[in-house]
């Protein structure tokens, strides 16, 4: 019994030690270095140039960062808590980092935040941080509604220039006149969860106006991110769908 007992501890152990892992990351070169594009879960990833490291809405402890160089930037789009988490932010080493984010997530940032790393930006300013121009993009639901779960105004969808790639994460937004009309994208992250985005079809829609040369489906828990793939490409066959597991931890 006793051997069974430890037979199934060394079991859940080595399964907690597998939904701790990090997917493959994939690279892109840029200017003749590199870009990392890391996937951690839902909305969370992390961009590596230049020995710069960019988190996006880091949640889930220090655990989901273990492996990963410690933060230049920290964005965050939103103030819910899967994008949004003080725990988070507590148990990561911040100290040489920047937090880019909108007025309503500086609003309810612990009494405790180092306030002069705070770089509070509202939806079509653009700021220079850790040498990469970035512009706060609107996102909120449609149709608009003071009782919407996504407010136009209150959270960032972001748009970095790195290395002279244009790099859009969308964070929880619906299919919105500011995304269609975005040009010469080359990476995008764009959601997609009911009832708190979009759907695939109205996400597919959308990424067909505005035709980034590679798009990420994020944010996507309970969607069927091979029919999205589907669906653009039956639009528009140039756009390469990157379908990643954004949710490793999933039973």
């Amino acid at each position: 019994m006793k051997v069974k007992i430890i037979l199934a501890l060394f079991a859940a152990i080595g399964l907690s030690s597998a939904r701790a892992q990090l997917i493959t990351p994939d690279h892109e070169m840029i200017k003749g270095t590199g870009l990392t594009i890391q996937p951690v879960n839902h909305a969370t990833l992390v961009l590596s140039y230049q020995h710069k490291n960019i988190y996006v809405d880091p949640v889930g402890g220090a655990e989901a960062f273990k492996g990963l160089a410690t933060p230049d930037m920290i964005m965050i789009t939103d103030i819910h808590g899967d994008h949004f988490d003080p725990k988070t932010l507590d148990a990561i080493n911040t100290n040489h980092a920047v937090l880019l984010v909108p007025q309503a997530v500086a609003d309810k940032m612990p009494p405790t935040t180092d306030r002069s790393k705070l770089v509070i930006v509202k939806n079509g300013e653009t700021v220079k941080q850790i040498g990469i121009s970035i512009t706060a993009m609107p996102m909120y639901n449609l149709p608009e509604s003071p009782k919407a779960f996504h407010i136009k105004g209150r959270g960032n969808g972001y748009l970095l220039n790195i290395g002279g790639k244009n790099i859009y994460i969308s964070g929880d937004t619906a299919d919105i006149p500011e995304m269609r009309s975005l040009k010469n994208i080359d990476i995008a992250f764009v959601c997609m969860n009911l009832p708190y985005t979009m759907d695939v079809v109205t996400a597919a829609k959308a990424v067909l106006a505005f035709k980034p040369k590679v798009v990420y489906p994020y944010h996507y828990r309970g969607q069927d991110v091979n029919q999205f793939k589907s669906l653009v490409n039956a639009g528009d066959k140039d756009i390469e769908v990157r379908l990643r597991n954004w949710y490793p931890t999933a039973k």
